[in-house]
């Protein structure tokens, strides 16, 4: 399986070292970890100390994969574009639950960065970035019980709808916000993240549009958490519920208010699409090469299978698919 050679002759040769570190990572680590949590029936067991989700984090966040997005200067990975879609596809291949919950971690921080807050950066930002047992995780708090794409529409009339808004709400009161409502149980890394880039709503009247984004310590008085989501899929992947009850914050947590909102919800969906799209063609991937390596040990009619005609027809499809798939999402990451 690990003989798969893509078509593009312009590959840049200073990712070669980190595509294969990270297949590496992903065959020996991600994939039999992933398995392993598939097979628990109880999603708490899956998120105990010790369980081989945890153990993953710690070694995915001493290889520094968790600022991989993170500008070298500030000790990331500096990856982006096509970097950032080579590690995706890659650790994909190896196991899309943990490779998602892995992209979901730097959400909160990697936007306290971008804010430019100084205080965020010292007290938040600089100790995810020197994390190397992965105690401190990020998580992406979008998804709400009554709301779906509707939340996800920017630049559409419906965004504006006054007669529709979130369910978490912030509330100016001095000089804090006050928090009150819930995350849905699909929020990745829900139940063990301990930041959350929170997306909320600031002023209801303006709808879905007049949302905010705010980083929020999880471990703030108020906040409380559902039981971890037991799914038939991607059961690696941490996801539940989040509470808020009046939780507070300084104003200056509120990274995006409703007057950015709109553009900033528009760059994470084209960050989080994009994304989506190389985490799945390593998916795509994988399937096609586990169909490959069967054929060629299942015998049918005297010879392996991978020698009928039809088969061949079958896997140069697979193979023609991915390569499309490849080739699509790139252009869309870079």
């Amino acid at each position: 399986m690990d003989t798969y050679h893509e078509l593009s002759v312009e590959f840049p040769k200073d990712l070669a070292s980190i595509k294969e570190n990270v297949h590496r990572f992903a065959k020996d680590v991600l994939r039999p970890a992933s398995v392993a949590l598939d097979r628990m029936t109880d999603p708490r067991e899956t998120i105990a100390l010790g369980s081989p989700l945890r153990k993953v984090f710690k070694q995915a966040y001493q290889l520094g994969y968790h600022v991989a997005g993170f500008p070298q200067e500030v000790g990331g990975m500096g990856l982006r574009g096509l970097g950032m879609h080579v590690m995706l596809e890659e650790m994909s291949w190896g196991a899309v639950d943990l490779a998602i919950g892995l992209l979901a971690t730097s959400f909160p921080f990697s936007a306290a960065a971008a804010s430019g807050n100084r205080e965020l950066h010292e007290k938040f930002v600089k100790p995810f970035v020197a994390d190397r047992e992965g105690g401190l995780i990020g998580c992406w708090a979008i998804t709400e019980p009554q709301h779906g794409s509707d939340e996800l529409v920017p630049g559409t009339p419906q965004f504006h709808n006054p007669r529709v808004s979130g369910q978490v709400v912030a509330r100016a009161v001095g000089d804090s916000y006050v928090i009150n409502g819930q995350k849905a149980a699909w929020v990745s890394n829900g139940t063990i993240a301990t930041h959350a880039a929170l997306y909320l709503t600031v002023e209801p009247k303006a709808g879905m549009a007049g949302g905010g984004i705010a980083f929020v310590p999880l471990n703030l008085p108020g906040v409380s958490k559902g039981k971890p989501l037991n799914k038939l899929g991607q059961r690696a992947l941490n996801q539940g519920e989040i509470f808020f009850d009046n939780v507070k914050i300084p104003r200056s947590w509120m990274l995006t208010k409703s007057d950015g909102y709109e553009l900033a919800l528009e760059r994470t969906l084209t960050f989080a699409n994009s994304s989506m799209a190389a985490a799945f063609t390593g998916v795509a991937r994988a399937a096609y090469e586990a169909a490959l390596e069967y054929s060629k040990e299942r015998v049918q009619g005297g010879k392996a299978i991978c020698e009928h005609q039809l088969v061949q027809k079958h896997l140069f499809e697979m193979f023609t698919k991915v390569e499309a798939c490849r080739a699509l999402s790139r252009a869309a990451m870079i």
